[in-house]
């Protein structure tokens, strides 16, 4: 047997020691990425002087308060079109085995050579790290982590969905169309069993959404379904069934971005982006604190007027010019602003701006712009916390889309939806979201 010298010995525990060391180092490294992505509000809260909880920001004011809301709302603030209530900034704390894999994965997830391609990512939060101005892919990681991010979770439904499309210089409610939403994520599963995937998936998606529209009698039964492929590069697969002529159509390409059953939205814009990676190019355009349409839904002025469920479930007030905007509390937060811009040259839109929320990643505000570079709509999505809503939907870690508002300032026209968003995987099973399925319902 060998026997070490002093020296020896010495520079082995040297060595054992400094390896013990950076192993310690880089954990700490790890918590403090993590902590700082998803727990930001932990240490302290954004601040703004003047700008206190139940402060009314409204035309006689708005000025004062410029840099903290976005241009297109300060906007209709300086309009007189509506006002922003203050409300706490409170943590929107995500599910624990989101944040789990998460962490499991850090530092292992990269992009590929071209923008739609990532390696690495199984589940999770992709790129948790600050973006960095000087990458110039920065833009691209924070898309990535809006497109995986737990936006409804595993799967969820919207049950029952109003949109109502006014007039907005009168006021008048044109149309109420009520619909059920439901959403399925295949692949990156934490909470919902079976995680990490539902098997069989022969066509390798990684999302799915299936709408049916319930009322009113001319479009009862019209169904969409939407096929996200996990290869960004493949295109979504789209079936649209229309109950007048009883069969299934596959959408085109251009559909997507067509106003969705006469509404101020394309398919494209839901839950503020519903496309591919790669059909867009992304820029990050900078940190900032910002207001952000945040607040407990259950502390809220309700509607009490309509759609109240036999559960007591009210759905959000809406007034402000046209009855166009969500009477809800907004919260000073962290937000990345992020600029995409349609590859292709005919899309409608010249380029969306996106204020993504830095804790949750759902993008509860986006200002578009036409080809022409005007701006043309301004989507508000309303986010309620989990444990301040429906029962189902405590400790979930799902922040709850509740309230929005599509706005065309072109043609003074709206569209607003009140929601019942339901974090509950019996609403939404797998053999749901096939073409057979939208056959076999509307027969």
């Amino acid at each position: 047997m060998r026997t070490l010298t002093k020296p020896t010995l010495l520079s082995r525990c040297l060595a054992a020691g400094l390896a013990t060391g950076m192993l310690a180092s880089l954990a700490h490294a790890s918590d403090d990425v993590i902590e700082n992505s998803f727990f930001p509000y932990n240490d302290s809260v954004p601040t703004k002087e003047g700008l206190n909880t139940g402060l009314v920001i409204d035309q006689s004011n708005v000025a004062e308060f410029k840099d903290v809301i976005d241009p297109a709302f300060y906007t209709f603030i300086e309009n007189g079109w509506t006002s922003i209530t203050v409300g706490d900034t409170t943590s929107f704390g995500l599910n624990e085995g989101y944040i789990d894999a998460t962490r499991a994965a850090l530092g292992q997830v990269s992009l590929g050579d071209q923008v739609g391609e990532i390696n690495g990512w199984q589940a999770g939060r992709p790129f948790p790290e600050e973006p960095d101005a000087n990458d110039p892919r920065a833009g691209e990681k924070l898309a990535w982590n809006y497109k995986y991010g737990y936006n409804w979770g595993d799967s969820a439904a919207i049950y029952p969905f109003y949109w109502k499309y006014r007039d907005m210089n009168s006021g008048k409610l044109e149309r109420t169309i009520k619909f059920n939403f439901h959403f399925l994520n295949f692949k990156g599963r934490v909470n919902q069993e079976p995680t990490p995937e539902i098997t069989p998936n022969p066509s390798d998606l990684f999302r799915a959404i299936y709408v049916q529209v319930l009322d009113p009698a001319d479009v009862r039964n019209t169904q969409l379904l939407i096929h996200r492929a996990a290869d960004d590069l493949k295109r979504d697969n789209s079936w649209l069934y229309l109950g007048f002529q009883r069969r299934v159509r596959r959408l085109a390409t251009g559909q997507v971005t067509d106003a969705f059953l006469g509404s101020d939205l394309m398919i494209e814009d839901f839950e503020g982006y519903n496309g591919r990676i790669s059909d867009m190019n992304w820029t990050y355009k900078g940190t900032r604190n910002m207001l952000m349409p945040f607040y407990n839904h259950n502390d809220l002025e309700l509607d009490t007027e309509t759609h109240q469920d036999s559960d007591g479930y009210q759905v959000v007030a809406f007034g402000g010019q046209g009855g166009c905007f969500p009477n809800i509390t907004w919260q000073l937060r962290k937000v990345y602003e992020v600029e995409s811009v349609p590859v292709d040259d005919s899309h409608p839109l010249s380029r969306r701006v996106h204020y993504m929320d830095a804790q949750t990643f759902t993008i509860p505000r986006t200002v578009s712009y036409d080809r022409k570079g005007s701006m043309w709509k301004t989507f508000t999505i309303g986010q309620a916390h989990p444990d301040h809503h429906l029962p189902k939907n405590k400790g979930s870690g799902v922040s709850i889309d509740d309230s929005f508002s599509m706005i065309d300032v072109q043609a003074s026209h709206c569209t607003t939806g009140q929601f019942k968003g339901q974090v509950d995987p019996e609403m939404s099973p797998p053999q749901m979201f096939n073409v057979q399925h939208m056959r076999a319902t509307g027969s």
